[in-house]
């Protein structure tokens, strides 16, 4: 009998839920026993009118990381749903939009005008920008069309599961893929649609082992400006964390390892919005009731936009800001 196929695509993202795969260590010779491997552009030579010419339906299982930022990822999004039974969201970039979302505070052209134009990284006197298509003698040149708002995976095509994580934690990755395999290979049923696989409806606080004294704070700062308590928790030493508004799953890595939650796991079940649960979350430990004072102590918190949606944006109420 043929194997089941499984499929690897790279959108929007910065590249490290790929190599999290490999993080699996010795487990992967498991996933390449079992699996097929079809489709991974960064580590095989396949091209997209391969992936066209597959039959729809014959991928059993794609793990889809990164956003929807260009007409590219977005072709590929919908191709790979036609051809996948099982379409994964993985990582927070295709779950939530993660880091490439935060482009969603600007526009299309005020992006494309700084980094062609201002942009001290980028020699380009001419200012020249991309353009979709180009004459050259050869014929025509196409690029990708850049998309003026970042969106999720499920905000183009339909999503079966969710692998949450920036990038995913390859326990998870593990438990995840021997999961899928032991479907298959027994005939089990799936998990209902939707699901987030690793995680749970609870907060990363309620993994957290900080003690929490409910202390009033003044001010606000960065991780690296102060030496921490290493059993209080990190909101009440004035470090902004995300775990109130941050679902469950992780394990609370980074806040054990003194390093604030910054909510890539996604949210809980139970809210839905990141950055409103996170004003609330900080609104129960200022220390004053004077108006003034409350907002001299909100301008301590660095970025505030920046790092209430840092992983959220594309999937919050906001989804963009109209500009």
């Amino acid at each position: 009998m043929s194997k089941p196929k499984l499929a690897i695509y790279w959108a929007s993202s910065c590249g490290g839920c790929d190599i999290s795969i490999l993080d699996i260590e010795e487990k992967i010779l498991a996933v390449v026993d079992f699996f097929d491997l079809v489709f991974w552009p960064c580590a095989m030579d396949i091209k997209y009118d391969d992936v066209r010419a597959m039959e729809d339906k014959s991928i059993t299982l794609t793990l889809f990381n990164g956003a929807i930022r260009t007409s590219e990822n977005y072709e590929l999004a919908e191709l790979l749903r036609q051809k996948s039974v099982v379409l994964v969201a993985f990582g927070s970039c295709a779950g939530e939009g993660c880091i490439p979302a935060l482009a969603n505070f600007f526009n299309k052209d005020s992006i494309l005008d700084y980094v062609y134009h201002k942009s001290p990284s980028l020699a380009n006197g001419g200012g020249v920008e991309p353009q979709p298509e180009v004459q050259v003698p050869e014929g025509t040149i196409t690029i990708p069309k850049f998309w003026n708002t970042v969106r999720s995976l499920d905000q183009v095509v339909e999503v079966d599961y969710y692998i949450p994580g920036c990038p995913p934690q390859s326990d998870q990755i593990v438990n995840a893929v021997m999961a899928v395999i032991d479907i298959l290979q027994n005939n089990k049923p799936l998990p209902p649609k939707g699901t987030v696989l690793g995680a749970t409806d609870k907060s990363c606080c309620d993994e957290c082992p900080r003690e929490r004294n409910i202390k009033k704070i003044k001010a606000f700062t960065r991780p690296f400006a102060k030496v921490t308590d290493p059993n209080l928790c990190l909101m009440e030493q004035g470090i902004v964390c995300l775990g109130p508004a941050t679902r469950s799953g992780c394990g609370a890595k980074c806040v054990k390892a003194g390093m604030p939650c910054r909510g890539c796991y996604g949210l809980p079940s139970n809210i839905n919005d990141q950055g409103a649960k996170m004003v609330s979350a900080l609104a129960s430990v200022i220390d004053s009731t004077d108006p003034e004072e409350i907002e001299q102590i909100i301008n301590t918190i660095p970025d505030p936009l920046g790092t209430f949606y840092r992983f959220s944006m594309a999937g919050s109420l906001l989804r963009r800001v109209q500009v």
